[in-house]
């Protein structure tokens, strides 16, 4: 299975070009809360986390204004590893992943939803705690 799918696109030249979807999440911010750690079947690690990014903006009376968003962060393996070792409620960190959307029952069986970053980078800012 390819990691993108492939569109075609006909140029006025008559050329055919290839264009790939991008799903690449960017983000710096804190965590709300301590990581949530389990072990899959195969012993692989699993990080979850809540991470909060804040854009600041003077509003027209010139206060400032906070606007903060929750993001659900989720990472595999080794890097799990890391985060369950170092990170706590308030670190900040760097993030690379992709935006994916999952659905799950709940437990009166109804279909629910869910879209996080699946993290494959993470840098440790700030100082150590």
């Amino acid at each position: 299975m390819r990691e993108f799918e492939y569109f075609y696109t006909i140029q006025p030249s008559k050329t055919i070009t290839t264009m790939a979807g991008i799903n690449k999440a960017i983000l710096v911010g804190n965590l709300g809360k301590d990581p949530e750690i389990r072990s899959l079947n195969d012993g692989r690690k699993v990080a979850s986390l809540s991470l909060a990014t804040t854009e600041s903006y003077k509003n027209k009376n010139g206060e400032r204004v906070d606007n903060t968003e929750w993001h659900n962060v989720v990472f595999f393996g080794p890097i799990a590893e890391v985060i369950e070792k170092y990170l706590r409620k308030g670190s900040q960190i760097y993030v690379e992943g992709k935006i994916r959307t999952r659905s799950y029952d709940d437990k009166e069986g109804n279909k629910r939803y869910t879209t996080e970053i699946v993290g494959d980078q993470m840098t440790m800012l700030g100082s150590a705690n």
